[in-house]
């Protein structure tokens, strides 16, 4: 075989003659892994509102203050803040499997703390296994959007994404549902302590399961890169990056700062409603506890559809800024519908409007993640993603304790009223945000580059696009991976054309009679 080198290839940069030519393939491991941490986010995500989904209860049994108890919670979203950068610097430095061990390891060692508070006054020491749970926060909430990237082909990324985001909105979903279950709001201190025990045993047991089972199947990453632009990325030689230049770069690009800042005010709201929830619910409902969970289950659940759906929509459509708006603004309609209803005394209207508002307001969680993910491509996912999470973090230390603040002083209306008019404010933002989807585009290019490359190495009667103004055509045509077949049927059919027109009566077909016309392009087999 005598192969040309396509026109144009001594130009091409190392790294994308690299990525071009990579073996692209799916790891049957992807699911495993995305599964395994989707199981430990959901147990750290349960303890983060275990305490918040029975307020009341751990207000009896420490003799604190709800603030007190509030701040459990809070406790999360003030940890991650600092620390943000040191891990998201790990994350890109030593990659995805010594995250994952960190992450997993302090998530146990916090749920054994706990199980020493299980006396009235042993209250720091919960507060110190909350601390530790908080840390194992860090290594987890930035991780959705690379396991996608690094594990996932381009048309499973956003699918991925979503199913790395369940865990832990299923986590807060069983916290909310569990804990009003396990223990109940008696009076007798012993026996509180007796039901507060089975809860942390039994997140204790579970939270080292995992991480034993995290040491056991997960892996730094796949044997082969499962989409071109993850090749282009491994392709990169090492010393090509810089951290502090990529967080500069992020914060230079205004289409994410639009987003860092709407993604915050939107699940700033989420942390600050799933905080307080039980507050406002019991507020208006007295004694109904365990249906106050419920309805955090409800707005979970539901939110969990939402993000699942819109995942598989993104993935088939690639809409991102078009879908991230209308979920928005379905969302400031939900917080909308919920703030009005709460109080109107039915209960099953409250577990209507809270699926309404959690369908979206949760379900946007994921579209965040990979919108960034596309806004900022070639930045690692790590920090763009943490950097969304920092502004959710502010945002919710924010409005729980404003919207708390509000609520003693002038109602559970008022609070919620405060976060609709930041969610109206998010939403006018986010129609300013430009779909400039850089990895899509990445994926696109990389692929006619190999597709160019494939092109070149054919069989008698068959060519590549050829850079002769003559059929010039066949090559805009095949700009597209959409309109790839049509090129090739358009090369084939032009080239016997062609073929036909070059005999006279009477002469056989030969190489050399259209040899001339296409030039070097062609190649063929001896």
């Amino acid at each position: 075989m005598v192969q040309q080198e396509p026109a144009g290839a001594p130009g091409l940069a190392a790294g994308e003659a690299a990525a071009a030519t990579a073996e692209v393939r799916l790891s049957r491991r992807r699911w495993a892994v995305v599964l395994l941490f989707s199981s430990y986010s959901l147990c750290n995500a349960f303890q983060w509102i275990q305490y918040g989904s029975i307020n009341n209860v751990f207000v009896h049994f420490y003799g604190v203050s709800a603030f007190a108890i509030d701040w459990l919670s809070m406790s999360y979203m003030l940890t991650y803040i600092p620390l943000l950068f040191p891990v998201a610097w790990l994350l890109d430095k030593r990659g995805l499997r010594l995250i994952a061990l960190a992450g997993s390891a302090l998530n146990a060692l916090g749920a054994w703390v706990k199980l020493g508070s299980l006396k009235p006054h042993l209250f720091p020491i919960t507060v110190l296994g909350q601390v530790i749970c908080s840390l194992a926060q860090v290594f987890i909430l930035g991780m959705p959007s690379r396991i996608a990237s690094v594990w996932f082909g381009s048309r499973e990324v956003s699918t991925a994404c979503s199913i790395a985001v369940f865990g832990n909105q299923l986590g807060i979903a069983v916290g909310f549902l569990v804990p009003p279950v396990l223990v109940p709001n008696v009076e007798d201190v012993e026996k509180l302590a007796y039901h507060i025990s089975i809860m942390f045993f039994m997140t204790a047991g579970v939270a080292t399961a995992l991480f034993i089972l995290v040491i056991i199947v997960f892996k730094e990453k796949p044997p082969h890169p499962p989409s071109r632009a993850q090749a282009l990325i491994q392709s990169r030689p090492t010393e090509e990056y810089s951290y502090v230049q990529s967080i500069l770069r992020l914060l230079r690009n205004a289409n994410f700062l639009l987003l860092m800042v709407t993604y915050g005010l939107n699940t700033g709201c989420f942390y600050a409603l799933s905080t307080l929830l039980n507050r406002m619910v019991i507020h208006h409902y007295p004694g109904e506890e365990v249906n106050a969970g419920r309805i955090g289950l409800t707005i979970i659940l539901s939110g969990m559809v939402g993000a699942l759906i819109s995942g598989i929509w993104l993935d088939r459509t690639k809409t991102y800024k078009q879908t991230t708006l209308v979920v928005y603004i379905m969302s400031l309609v939900g917080m909308i519908a919920y703030t009005f209803t709460l109080s109107l005394g039915h209960l099953w209207v409250v577990f209507v409007t809270a699926g309404m508002l959690g369908f979206f307001m949760t379900g946007y969680l994921p579209l965040g993640f990979e919108f960034a993910a596309e806004l900022t491509y070639p930045e690692s996912e790590g920090t763009s993603s943490g950097l969304l999470n920092v502004s959710a973090q502010i945002f919710g230390i924010a409005f729980t304790i404003g919207q708390g603040q509000i609520m003693d002083r002038f109602g559970t209306k008022a609070g919620n009223l405060f976060l609709c008019s930041f969610l109206f404010l998010g939403t006018v933002m986010t129609a300013f945000i430009k779909a400039d989807l850089r990895r899509q585009q990445a994926n696109l290019d990389n692929e006619q580059t190999r597709l160019q490359g494939s092109n070149q190495i054919t069989d008698y009667g068959t060519v590549a696009c050829n850079p002769n103004p003559i059929n010039s055509h066949s090559c805009s045509l095949a700009h597209t991976q959409r309109n790839r077949k049509k090129a090739q049927f358009a090369d084939r059919t032009y080239f016997f054309r062609k073929c036909a027109a070059s005999l006279g009566p009477g002469l056989k077909m030969r190489r050399e009679n259209f040899l001339p016309w296409y030039g070097p392009q062609i190649i063929t087999h001896y």
